[in-house]
């Protein structure tokens, strides 16, 4: 098993959820540091994984969807500057644990998950895929597991439906469908959740939908009469909204098989950050029974 790590949720999750005091010596936040530094520590300490990647986002602005679609998540504002700072520190302290971290300019941390799991199963080795993200799970096959750590828990393939009404199969295609408002895309106007969900039930996919138009007056959700035209009409978005939710598996990453097998924590590079941000001797303890593990 391989476990594949989304960075970004675990930060912002420490920088909303930590308190906003907790400063070092020149009154810099380290909030989502520390909370971040927490939850890798213990992940690996209660995991102990022999394959661990770390996925960073680089940019919000700018990646290969942004040239199909400008607006894609032009929506949400940019991170403050103490966060952006925190997440340059969590990457130092990703690879100063031994831990394969990786970011990309042009490819999102969903992508760069998606390719480590399809070269996993080249290496017939399954994902667990550590994120509270639900496009994630579009990337789950019968072995895979979707994980969140800290959260709601283990969700394996067959359980996907219970949680989000479509199979993982199905998850890019309901995306389209539906729109989905954090990344600011805009899916078929009219066509909620609830409609989506039901389409992909009864025909299995958005190309057997857009093949089957004449029949989906048959569907028994509200207004079904003018649903087919309304699909019509909106061809052309969910088509350009699928090339925004489909994760792609083909970024471009060197040597994965070695970066994503963790080695012995560099605590002399650990402790010298934790000198900067001003982090106590719980955080460094963790370090060093990290270290004690894989060491042997």
């Amino acid at each position: 098993m391989q476990y594949l790590i989304d960075a970004s949720v675990y930060v912002f999750r420490a920088y909303y959820s930590m308190p906003d005091d907790m400063v070092d010596d020149n009154g810099n936040p380290i909030n989502a540091l520390y909370g971040f530094c927490r939850f890798l520590g213990d992940f690996m300490e209660r995991v102990t994984p022999e394959y661990v990647a770390v996925l960073f986002d680089e940019s919000l602005s700018k990646s290969f969807r942004t040239e199909i679609y400008p607006e894609y998540k032009a929506n949400r504002d940019p991170a403050p500057e103490d966060l952006k700072r925190q997440f340059g520190q969590c990457r130092r302290f990703v690879r100063g644990l031994g831990v394969m971290e990786c970011a990309s300019p042009r490819y999102e941390a969903d992508d760069l998950i998606g390719t480590l799991v399809e070269h996993g199963r080249k290496q017939g080795r399954p994902s667990t895929i550590v994120s509270r993200d639900k496009d994630l799970t579009q990337l789950l096959t019968q072995e895979d597991v979707f994980w969140d750590f800290a959260g709601k828990g283990k969700l394996r393939y067959e359980q996907i439906p219970g949680s989000f009404g479509v199979w993982p199969e199905q998850i890019a295609d309901f995306l389209a469908l539906a729109g989905d408002a954090v990344d600011n895309i805009k899916g078929v106007p009219g066509v909620g959740k609830k409609t989506a969900t039901v389409l992909l039930q009864h025909f299995g996919s958005l190309e057997k939908i857009y093949d089957n138009l004449d029949r989906v007056h048959e569907v028994n959700v509200r207004g079904a009469k003018t649903l087919g035209t309304r699909l019509e009409t909106h061809r052309d978005d969910a088509m350009l909204a699928r090339q925004l939710t489909g994760i792609a598996c083909d970024a471009p990453i060197d040597d994965a098989e070695a970066a994503m097998q963790p080695s012995a924590p560099k605590l002399g590079e650990i402790n010298a950050l934790f000198d900067e941000a001003g982090i106590g001797t719980a955080l460094r303890r963790q370090a060093e029974r990290v270290s004690d593990i894989y060491r042997h």
